[in-house]
């Protein structure tokens, strides 16, 4: 039987008062196409299922999105893609992939795996264990969230698991959050909770100010 599970923690913040600065974004693009923009957001943070399918990437779009066989590195190029295009269709900056994240991430996965606990705290960890590890969290101030997702089969695929997020309040509220910049990924294949190749997905999200 095919399987999946999702987990999310929303941004924290340590230090100073943030300035938004989502507005600046969309005066590139002209005021009536930043205001459908900020409006189809505004809907895909509502759940609301048009909204919702604009911000998934067609099958052309992002190369390897289907195909849970092909390597790690194919399939997290993948979901680089599909979060990024999501982000785009919403009016948003991309994400800029960012090292320490991505070793932060790749960390989590190993310990989700390795601890058979698909939790933010897996192995006893807190949730910024790793961030903080990889030196993401030495900034005066930032923003940091996360989203975990597990799948087997076709369930565990990069387009999969991105639909799954898009249609979780709090999963979408960090894809599409303005408080985040950067982020890193990783995705590891292993046994986890009886299932067999279980592919364990780690979204990490960050913004140093």
């Amino acid at each position: 039987m095919r399987r999946f599970g999702l987990l999310a923690i929303l941004g924290l913040a340590l230090g100073l008062v943030f300035a938004a600065s989502a507005s600046a974004a969309h005066h590139k693009h002209g005021h009536k196409h930043g205001h459908y923009k900020a409006s189809l957001r505004k809907k895909a943070l509502a759940g609301k299922r048009h909204a919702l399918r604009v911000l998934s990437a067609p099958n052309s779009a992002c190369a390897g999105a289907d195909d849970s066989n092909a390597n790690a590195g194919l399939q997290e190029s993948a979901m680089s893609c599909l979060i990024n295009y999501a982000r785009s269709q919403a009016g948003l900056g991309r994400l800029g992939e960012y090292g320490k994240l991505d070793t932060s991430s790749d960390n989590k996965a190993g310990d989700i795996l390795r601890c058979n606990q698909f939790s933010h705290e897996a192995c006893g960890r807190d949730f910024t264990y790793w961030m903080r590890r990889s030196g993401y969290l030495n900034a005066k101030c930032w923003w940091v969230g996360e989203n975990l997702a597990w799948g087997t089969g076709s369930l565990g695929s990069a387009r999969s698991i991105m639909q799954a997020w898009l249609h979780s309040p709090d999963h979408r509220a960090n894809l599409l959050s303005t408080n985040f910049s950067q982020f890193g990924l990783s995705l590891r294949v292993g046994g986890l909770s009886g299932n067999a190749n279980a592919h364990v997905w780690v979204n990490e999200f960050g913004r140093h100010c």
